[in-house]
């Protein structure tokens, strides 16, 4: 929680300066490469942890991973500042509240969907549509997760709501069922 509060006036800030020089989802997709790339290096997470290494060496170093990186001028100026203050085992949190931000300004709602195998094109629009007027009327950006351990059908959780379509979720309800038809909460469950 402590983190997330942190991160919001890091978000607020660069998504104010990405929205006025119409970088908004450039610096967006950049941002979330840059907190991957960090959060997945050992060794980087590590020296950006380590408190006796200077703030000017941090940026630094922070610089040269953006430089790599084929970062924009301004995600790369970002992370040099947050390196520099110590807070890039922030940077998750940075990431998500600027995608609220990016979200909200959008008029989008971001939702992922868990499926046995990938959706296809047809199946990601039509989705979409449906769950439009479910979630305000908003735009929906589909993150997709392919569960191989799924049975069948999908899972959509999108803040709050939770619409399961799978067959896990139809064959419990099918258990549910005729466990109330047995003599309700007393009866053993069949299956």
């Amino acid at each position: 929680m402590r983190r997330r509060r942190a991160a919001a006036p890091y978000a607020k800030a660069l998504f104010a300066v990405a929205k006025a020089r119409d970088q908004m989802e450039l610096v967006g997709r950049e941002l979330d490469a840059a907190t991957a790339t960090v959060g997945s290096v050992a060794e980087l997470r590590d020296f950006f942890a380590r408190p006796w290494i200077q703030a000017a060496t941090k940026r630094a170093a922070a610089l040269d991973v953006a430089e790599g990186s084929g970062l924009s001028k301004l995600t790369g100026d970002f992370l040099g500042l947050v390196a520099a203050r110590g807070r890039t085992d922030h940077l998750e949190a940075i990431a998500e509240q600027y995608r609220k931000f990016e979200d909200d300004d959008l008029h989008r709602a971001r939702a992922r969907v868990r499926s046995a195998i990938p959706l296809t094109g047809e199946a990601r629009r039509a989705l979409s549509a449906k769950l439009g007027p479910l979630l305000g009327g908003r735009q929906v950006a589909l993150e997709e997760i392919v569960d191989p351990t799924m049975l069948g059908g999908f899972v959509v959780e999108s803040g709050g709501l939770v619409l399961d379509a799978s067959l896990e979720g139809q064959l419990e309800q099918i258990r549910h069922r005729l466990g109330q038809g047995e003599g309700g909460a007393g009866g053993e469950t069949p299956c």
